[in-house]
């Protein structure tokens, strides 16, 4: 059977957002879209495959450890001013 790629009229909204896959091969949201009417979907699952983690996600004991250390910093006081921030980097 052959199937053919329409040109829909109707708008859409594109949300990223990640899932888990359970043994009967439904998806569960991590978080609710929240703002989004009950409807229908299309739905593109992106895997990885050999169950590899995203190269560019960082995992969460890192980023709990850099708002701590980041939390410590500002409140003993070891911080630049934003004039400074950039002193010394060349943006284009």
């Amino acid at each position: 059977m052959t199937q053919y790629l329409t040109t829909l009229s109707l708008s859409m909204k594109a949300i990223e957002t990640t899932a888990t896959i359970n043994e009967s091969g439904q998806l569960t949201l991590d978080k609710s879209l929240g703002f989004i009417k009950p409807q229908r979907v299309r739905v593109i699952v992106l895997l990885s495959e050999d169950d590899e983690t995203d190269p560019d996600e960082t995992p969460t004991e890192v980023v709990i450890e850099g708002i701590r250390q980041g939390l410590h910093e500002a409140l003993t006081g070891q911080t630049l001013p934003l004039s400074e921030m950039w002193s010394g980097i060349d943006a284009e």
